[in-house]
């Protein structure tokens, strides 16, 4: 596996201008900077007292919450939802839970308007996270639809795994658009965001539609949904198309042998 990662960085290296050349002209959003500790403090805080959790043991666990320095800011912040709102705790343990339900929509906390927007964002950037961490990226990237990564804390990890999803997905030109916002506007992420970022591009400018690669890419979604207990209309529709494309390359390759003896 290290070989295999050491050798794809390289060919990023060796690639990279050409994607830049290939690239439209960018259409640049601004830079995406992560909050600092003290704004992201402040306003957990103030949802907190809104909340109404103004007794001093609430207050004593968010001071422990917020001195955990090995813990990320997004962390700190879901700690802090956590702490306050136990609909909020349940949903990210059903996201978290293997053995859970995949979920078919997106929840109505998140969705619901008259939420607090920094409650919503920050929490359901969590949620993705985890759906996105069991494979479960259809609701994932719905979830992260209904929001903007300018909401959130941590908008490098909202673009990460939204793009995650959209590549699982087989959506190459959401997922490079995505990719590109991760490397040209959100310049204070993750070293590791964006080496993944750059691999998921490598592997897209790879991507042709009608090749035996194609197919297999299909062929792992089908088993990723059938994992999930997905044999649904979706799914069979999948089949279908790679049933049918097969039976296209067999007839090709018939077509071809056909006075060649072979």
């Amino acid at each position: 596996m290290k070989r295999y990662l050491l050798s794809s960085l390289a060919a990023v290296v060796l690639i990279a201008p050409a994607f830049g050349a290939d690239r439209s002209p960018a259409r640049s959003f601004g830079a995406l900077e992560p909050s600092s500790l003290e704004a992201a403090r402040t306003q957990a805080a103030a949802w907190l007292k809104a909340a109404g959790k103004t007794d001093a043991a609430t207050q004593q666990q968010f001071d422990a919450i917020w001195k955990q320095e090995s813990s990320t800011i997004l962390d700190r912040v879901v700690a802090t939802f956590q702490l306050a709102d136990p609909a909020a705790a349940k949903l990210l343990a059903d996201a978290r839970n293997p053995l859970a339900p995949a979920p078919t929509e997106v929840p109505a906390m998140l969705r619901d308007p008259k939420g607090a927007a920094f409650f919503r964002a920050n929490l359901g950037l969590a949620y993705a996270r985890n759906l996105s961490n069991r494979r479960v990226h259809e609701e994932a990237l719905q979830t992260l639809k209904v929001f903007q990564p300018e909401q959130v804390v941590d908008p490098a990890a909202y673009l990460f795994h939204r793009a995650v999803s959209e590549h699982a997905l087989l959506l190459k030109p959401e997922a490079t658009k995505t990719i590109e916002r991760i490397i040209d506007d959100a310049p204070f992420s993750p070293e590791r965001y964006k080496t993944v970022s750059m691999l998921m591009l490598l592997d897209m400018h790879a991507w042709k539609d009608k090749d035996l690669q194609a197919i297999a890419r299909k062929m792992e979604n089908v088993e990723r949904r059938l994992e999930l207990a997905r044999g649904g209309p979706q799914t069979q529709k999948l089949q279908k198309e790679i049933v049918l494309r097969l039976d296209e390359l067999i007839k090709e390759l018939e077509n071809k042998n056909k006075g060649g003896g072979s």
